[in-house]
């Protein structure tokens, strides 16, 4: 008999990271929704800077877990499908993970150089990184509105990979057990 499922430390970074990516999609859409004023309205100027702190640390956080995740699926394959899936399924399946791969490390090497470019600190939590580039305002607004762009592209396909999920929930297939904690 066969393991089809990945390895637990595979399926915790899975989570972690999807949790991690929900949030800063939440964040991002406040941001966005709202604007810096608006938060500051709402929150208070210094809960509104420790929010985009926050949103930083995470995305670079989700940048390092990406890579790590990335080194670990070199390490140790995808199981095999049991049934297999058909080759549109798995087209369109391998297609969605290799974007968010894509996107879960170009984002926030993006934000990275956006956040650099408008003359605001890098910070890591308590940790301030170099900048990589140096000021430009108007570079720093094209490149914060690709970093918004991108991440309207993380959300639209992580509610299809959700939607998938849930389908093979829903039909018991086994193909959720194969990233399932439990």
């Amino acid at each position: 008999m066969t393991n089809n499922r990945y390895t637990l430390i595979q399926r915790l970074l899975h989570w972690l990271i999807a949790l991690l990516v929900l949030g800063l999609l939440a964040a991002g859409l406040a941001f966005w929704a709202l604007g810096y004023e608006g938060l500051v309205k709402m929150l208070g100027e210094e809960t509104t800077g420790q929010l985009f702190t926050l949103h930083k640390s995470l995305g670079i956080l989700v940048l390092l877990l990406t890579v790590f995740r990335l080194i670990v699926r070199g390490q140790s394959p995808a199981p095999a499908y049991d049934p297999p899936l058909g080759m549109i399924e798995r087209l369109v399946g391998g297609g969605i993970h290799l974007l968010l791969y894509i996107l879960l490390i170009g984002l926030p090497i993006g934000g990275w150089l956006a956040t650099a470019a408008s003359g605001y600190p890098v910070q890591f939590f308590s940790v301030n990184l170099p900048g990589l580039i140096g000021e430009n305002k108007e570079l720093g607004a094209m490149l914060f509105f690709y970093h918004g762009i991108g991440g309207l592209a993380v959300g639209v396909l992580v509610l299809v990979h959700m939607a998938a999920g849930l389908k093979h929930w829903k039909l018991k297939d086994g193909i959720m057990t194969r990233i399932s904690l439990p």
